[in-house]
């Protein structure tokens, strides 16, 4: 697809109504304490959504650690407030400040714009008084978590910051493969061969660059150079179109020890915990699991 009609097809996606999440996955009994920042980052300020948890102390002897969370939308739909059920959840389960990250997407701005948004925000993470900033998660599904991977890449290879763990949920890490090449078991997967094509065209225009480790980490060598990164938990959905490089980027992170624990959700599709066919029955398991993993990782 050329990149002139990506980019045109990107911005209707960006125009149509954001969907609204079922009433079943919106997690209401878990109130929100939220706040709001303004982070300054080489490419100019973001916002970002604080959630806090009860009882921590603030600037205090015990301070909470800190999680940032990237949200998804193929690197083009501009959607934080899809995650808020979640951050709610973390932020009341794993104890931890949560930072939600309003960064810029494609077409305005382009790879590597948003990963280094992630990574400056990372590193004005690590250095709040707030919250301990040395102890420090990163995660994000879907496009978040692939910058979340790459904004970890970054930390390893710019002196910081040093995080406790990333969590990768149902990430696209190969944008060199093209869509069509990918497969599902099942005949009509929630992303479209066309949607992964219109996405990664408008993120990363140039084929050249979608081979650079921070676009593509699963592809090629480029996962062969993982040492040193910091532990992962990966999550995949049997049904997803993206569910291989997800699994062969868990390997690669288990071949360096970087591989806290892989978990496959059975029978379910790309977006199972925001898109109409989820359900709270499934959902919920996994954000537990997801919780104690960065509860552990940050303790």
């Amino acid at each position: 697809m050329p990149n002139l009609l990506a980019d045109l097809v990107a911005r209707a996606l960006q125009r149509a109504a954001a969907p609204k999440l079922k009433p079943e996955l919106r997690f209401p009994e878990i109130p929100g304490r939220l706040g709001h920042a303004t982070v300054p980052t080489r490419h100019g300020p973001v916002a970002c959504t604080l959630y806090r948890p009860a009882g921590g102390e603030p600037g205090g002897e015990h301070r909470p650690a800190v999680h940032v969370n990237v949200h998804g939308g193929g690197f083009v739909l501009r959607n934080p407030e899809q995650d808020d059920p979640w951050c709610r959840y973390l932020a009341d389960r794993a104890g931890v400040v949560v930072v939600n990250v309003d960064y810029d997407t494609a077409p305005q701005r382009r790879f590597p714009v948003p990963v280094e948004q992630v990574h400056d925000v990372l590193r004005w993470a690590a250095e709040q008084d707030e919250w301990d900033g040395a102890r420090l998660s990163v995660g994000g599904q879907s496009a978040g978590g692939a910058l979340s991977a790459a904004a970890a890449r970054l930390a390893r290879d710019c002196g910081g910051p040093q995080l406790s763990l990333q969590v990768l949920h149902y990430p696209p890490l190969d944008l060199v493969t093209p869509a069509a090449e990918k497969r599902s078991p099942i005949a009509r997967p929630v992303l479209r061969p066309w949607m992964a094509k219109v996405f990664d065209a408008a993120y990363v225009p140039r084929r050249a660059d979608r081979r650079d480790p921070l676009a593509s980490p699963a592809w090629g060598a480029n996962a062969e150079d993982l040492a040193g990164i910091a532990p992962a938990v990966v999550v995949t959905c049997e049904h997803d179109l993206l569910r291989a490089e997800a699994v062969d980027y868990a390997r690669a992170l288990e071949r360096v020890g970087a591989l806290r624990e892989h978990r496959e959700v059975a029978g379910t599709d790309h977006g199972y915990n925001v898109m109409s066919h989820g359900t709270r029955e499934r959902t919920e398991p996994v954000y537990a699991f997801l919780a104690e993993q960065v509860r552990r990782a940050v303790a």
